[in-house]
């Protein structure tokens, strides 16, 4: 190397560092302090200086780097993670006097009410996280699992804004090595915006934030969770060294919240510091009544004993701590009349069912409407029209029917009979296999055309400028759009669109040419665009690299699609379902003719090898010579494929130490098993291994 080029990386890795410490502090400032100081224009300038640098020079590129939170290639599975101390439940109580009896208990145990008090905290309705941190670095992400061994989410977990993945400050103990256990969870706003972008790509939303969390948290693809807006919360610290773990400046659970929110954690700023039982309660009932102006769920108050050497003393029950209990909330309801059941067609056809209600008040709104959800929602709590029912306010973007008051029921009553024809154009409705919507899918159902069109031109599919919301609307109701092919028509109709209300020369002008524009865009987001259910833009991508176009795709069986890794049998039928519509194929005719982007590029197939080509392998137990991510890389690099379970297709079984249930399964099945030296030398015949 050149000294030239010598200083130029020196002076780059002096600016790279400098940028991940201001993108790290403006983090902080934002997902922890909810402060920030600079506009979102300003941070992505800085984020993507750093990308920019660290393209030209990728030696530079750390794992803690702020641009490697958007996550990497799908795993096929979660290896387990076993916790050096076990991740415990609380006990639960919904009842007043029980919070009282474990003040009293507490009171018994020490002789004396706790010297510190105890601390009172927001109990989050999320998923419970364990977080490994040596030399001030995210080593390890875990899910509670059985409280004994979870799932290793690192991947995920690494994509969360407000998880640091590199600590700074002053503090003597950041070097040392610890845990962090918290709380992964979604705001409402966020979760609202994420089940409108569900809807729009034809998937039906989740039910609360806490699904939502814990559905993400298990996806395979982190590149998919680094889109969620996922949030965390610390409520826990604890040292491996028991000279720290044990030290004076650490013997209370509030100084070692104070240490979190030093480290750059985000660390619940209701949390409150009470003497006795009047102070835990009226902590516990103030946010019981006000939990709504929080922003984010939550499902009670966890109350623990503040000093850690009383917790020691008072010990542990079974498989809960003595020193801690969670007072739950009950979830508030109100009951009211039923009087009809009308149905909501999605932009991408889901059929909502929608409940009419009797107007009634429930946490300071007034309820007229609640989600029913589907149809076996409704057949399974047998909900009728004119029943008396409980409606509950949650995280949902509308209240919910949780029930019905039997004895209300009017002696007429008949079962609700879901309709079989679309609401708005009377298309008789599809309810795929093993789906629990109903869809109508009729491309130019009025009530699904807008949000079809809105949705092909939004920035993430076809991305034309001019034709955003506003203007889809005018543009449907003034007749000029039906379907997405004929927004490529629109070069025909200039005279037609100048004499709309606010469509000028110059306006008109950039639109057509940003129609124009959009037919350079890649084919995975042509793809996208089309509104296929379940087709978001990783499984565009998926298909594309497989078969190369959108015309082989059409051609594909569904067993060709379902054997993709990634994509399960839901995703193909509905993409081969998409594809045998008349409709949909008059649409496509249309869009090729207009020059649309219908070829990609397909991955490079690898060299197949005798023995790895077109078989299927399980790995099982640690291998010693490589990790079992690099293992699988061997193994698809050679044409073979790595499933996560043994099955009578499962060709070879790589039995390392410590194998598990899956060789006893192999064994059971006669699938042959292989040790690592086998292994070795089938991935390397001309070498000799010793292991």
């Amino acid at each position: 190397m050149s000294k030239h080029a010598s200083s130029s990386l020196s002076e780059a890795q002096k600016r790279a560092e400098s940028l991940r410490s201001q993108i790290r502090e403006h983090d902080r400032l934002y997902f922890v302090m909810a402060a920030p100081v600079i506009s979102d224009r300003e941070y992505d300038r800085l984020l993507q200086e750093l990308r920019d640098m660290e393209a030209q020079f990728p030696e530079l590129i750390t794992p803690e780097s702020p641009t490697q939170r958007v996550g990497g290639e799908p795993t096929k599975l979660f290896p387990p993670a076993v916790h050096h101390v076990p991740m415990l439940s609380l006990a639960n109580t919904y009842n007043t006097e029980e919070v009282k009896d474990f003040a009293r208990r507490v009171h018994d145990l020490l002789g004396h009410d706790p010297k510190n008090g105890f601390t009172c905290e927001l109990k989050f309705d999320g998923v419970a996280m364990s977080l490994l941190y040596q030399n001030g670095k995210l080593v390890r992400g875990a899910t509670r699992g059985d409280g004994t061994t979870g799932d290793d989410v690192t991947a995920n977990v690494r994509t969360i804004r407000s998880i640091p993945l590199i600590l700074e400050g002053s503090s003597r103990f950041l070097q040392a090595s610890f845990e962090v256990r918290g709380e992964v969870f979604m705001e409402l706003e966020g979760f609202r915006r994420l089940n409108a972008q569900r809807e729009g790509d034809g998937e039906p939303p989740f039910a609360n934030p806490r699904n939502s969390t814990a559905g993400t948290l298990k996806t395979l693809d982190s590149r998919e969770v680094a889109k969620r807006p996922l949030r965390f919360s610390a409520y826990q610290l604890r040292f491996d060294d028991t000279k720290i773990e044990h030290s004076a400046e650490l013997d209370t659970h509030s100084r070692r919240l104070d240490l979190l929110k030093e480290f750059g954690f985000p660390v619940s700023k209701e949390t409150r510091i009470v003497k006795n039982t009047d102070g835990i309660m009226d902590f516990a009932m103030h946010w019981q009544e006000h939990r709504e102006a929080l922003g984010f769920e939550i499902d009670g108050a966890v109350i623990k004993v503040n000093s850690l050497a009383e917790q020691e003393r008072i010990g542990f029950v079974a498989k809960s701590p003595r020193w801690a209990i969670a007072y739950k909330f009950e979830t508030k309801q109100a009951r009211t009349r039923l009087n009809g059941i009308t149905l909501q067609v999605g932009r991408m056809g889901t059929i909502t069912p929608v409940a009419e209600l009797e107007p009634v008040g429930l946490t300071g709104i007034t309820i007229r409407r609640a989600t029913l959800h589907n149809a076996d929602e409704i057949e399974r709590k047998d909900i009728r029209i004119g029943d008396m029912v409980l409606v509950e306010r949650g995280g949902e973007v509308i209240p919910k029917v949780v029930g019905v008051d039997g004895s209300q029921r009017p002696k007429a009553s008949k079962p609700y009979q879901f309709p079989t024809a679309c609401p708005e154009c009377h298309t008789a409705l599809v309810r795929p296999p093993g789906e629990v919507n109903w869809y109508c899918e009729n491309p130019e159902c009025p009530a699904q055309v807008t949000g079809r069109i809105t949705h092909f031109a939004s920035r993430g599919a076809m991305d034309i400028a001019g034709l955003g919301d506003q203007s889809v609307e005018q543009l449907v109701n003034a007749g000029l759009l039906h379907n997405v092919a004929d927004i490529y028509d629109l070069k025909n109709r200039r005279e037609e669109l100048l004499a709309l209300e606010r469509m000028g020369e110059k306006k008109v002008d950039n639109l057509l040419q940003g129609i124009e524009t959009s037919k350079e865009r890649p084919a995975a987001r042509f793809l996208f665009a089309l509104g296929i259910r379940h087709v978001g833009t990783s499984v565009a991508k998926l298909l594309l690299d497989e078969f190369g176009s959108i015309d082989r795709i059409a051609e594909a069986s569904e067993e060709a699609i379902d054997a993709i890794a990634g994509i399960g049998f839901e995703i193909a039928s509905s993409v081969v379902h998409f594809f045998e519509q008349r409709t949909n194929q008059a649409l496509l005719t249309r869009l090729r003719a207009n020059g649309l982007p219908f070829h990609g590029v397909k991955k490079a197939t690898p060299a197949l090898t005798e023995f790895f080509g077109g078989k299927t392998f399980v790995l099982t137990g640690t291998l010693s010579a490589m990790t079992r991510d690099a293992a699988k890389s061997e193994i698809e690099a050679r044409g073979g494929t790595v499933s996560g379970s043994v099955s009578k297709k499962t060709d070879y079984v790589v039995a390392g130490v410590e194998a598990g249930s899956k060789l006893q399964k192999a064994e059971e099945l006669g699938v042959r098993i292989l040790d690592e030296s086998e292994f070795l030398r089938e991935l390397n015949p001309n070498s000799s291994h010793n292991v």
